[in-house]
């Protein structure tokens, strides 16, 4: 809890984004040496004096337990880096944000997920693609990540909702500034099936500049991304470059050769992107087609370095429970316990006489 009071003090300092911040921890040794370094010290880590004195101002102005403290009052929820429920797809990424305002929840099932992103000037080709496509992903077990613009986002956060699935909208402005206006409804709406999520903090307005350090989070939350429809010059296009940066599988819906709005996924095509006519062309190449039986065995997966233990000494023919304990180090009441919670999961079964098999 310590860090994450440091990591909100530096979210509020201009001019120290992600990549500055990890420079300061790794010259310091923590976010708490960085966050109390002297003037002289940090300009010897690299800061610049205006953003010197940008620091030192939010560090005389701001208590951080209170500055904490307002923000959980809000409804919002603070996730740092070493949060567990951090997105683990983001955390891996060289300039993850260290901080995340989050409205609604954070699931282990959003590993699954697809960022789907278009136009804002979209046709109606382009919204009944994107809603078939969309329930169909979360008919099995996709996530969908967007950005609530206008357009392909919305009718992608829009599809998830009716479907009945999961959905993510990652903002350029702070949680509370819902933005577009038109969309301050839908925004409402999918908290209960996902979250409103920034890097930017209560108040910050959705000024332009926001937006494309925005689309790196859309795509880094996903294992690939889908573009529907975009002209050459689209944000939606500036989401596809972080997500090649970051690794993540590019997927791009073919139109008319008649409509700009097909140039962006056209060029994509012709770029190497993969053509997509049906949601199974994304699962099949994401290997999401059991995303579901995936997260149900997530789900059961060990929880502790005792149910780890454990399950590689049992195996398909029955093992006795001391025969387990003897080579686990554990007495017979720790592996009894641990074996009932296992058995609980669905990941061992006794078979008589105080013997265990693996059940998968």
């Amino acid at each position: 809890m310590q860090d994450t009071y440091y990591y909100l003090g530096f979210n509020l300092v201009n001019g120290i984004g992600p990549a500055r911040l990890d420079r300061l921890i790794a010259f310091f040794g923590s976010p708490e040496q960085a966050w109390q370094a002297e003037a002289g010290d940090l300009a010897m880590a690299g800061l610049d004096a205006r953003t010197i004195d940008a620091l030192l101002e939010v560090r005389r102005r701001c208590d951080l337990e209170t500055e904490y403290n307002r923000v959980v009052a809000a409804g919002v929820r603070i996730v740092s880096r070493e949060d567990p429920v951090y997105p683990a797809l983001l955390r891996e990424l060289p300039g993850a944000p260290p901080l995340l305002y989050v409205r609604g929840t954070l699931t282990e099932k959003d590993r699954w997920a697809l960022a789907v992103v278009g136009t804002r000037n979209c046709s109606n080709y382009g919204r009944d693609v994107t809603r078939k496509i969309v329930s169909d992903l979360v008919a099995a077990g996709v996530t969908i990540v967007s950005g609530l613009a206008l357009g392909i986002d919305a009718t992608a956060h829009e599809a998830a909702l009716a479907a009945g699935g999961r959905t993510l909208a990652v903002l350029g402005s702070g949680v509370d500034e819902l933005y577009p206006v038109a969309n301050r409804r839908l925004g409402q709406a999918l908290m209960s099936q996902g979250a409103i999520i920034s890097e930017y903090p209560l108040g910050t307005l959705p000024v332009a500049a926001n937006f494309p350090a925005r689309n790196r989070i859309i795509s880094g939350l996903a294992l690939g991304v889908l573009v529907v429809e975009a002209p050459t010059r689209s944000g939606a296009l500036i989401t596809v470059q972080f997500a090649l940066e970051q690794g993540r599988d590019v997927f791009a819906v073919p139109g008319s050769i008649f409509s700009a709005r097909s140039e962006g996924p056209h060029r994509l095509i012709r770029d190497g992107a993969t053509i997509v006519t049906r949601a199974e062309d994304i699962l099949e190449a994401l290997n999401l087609q059991d995303a579901v039986e995936q997260q149900a065995i997530a789900a059961v997966v060990p929880e502790t370095p005792e149910e780890t233990a454990l399950l590689r000494l049992i195996e398909a023919e029955p093992r006795h429970i001391d025969a387990i304990s003897r080579e686990s180090a554990l007495s017979v009441p720790e592996v009894s316990a641990t074996l009932a919670m296992l058995e609980l999961k669905g990941l061992v079964k006794q078979v008589g006489g105080m013997q265990y098999v693996l059940a998968r």
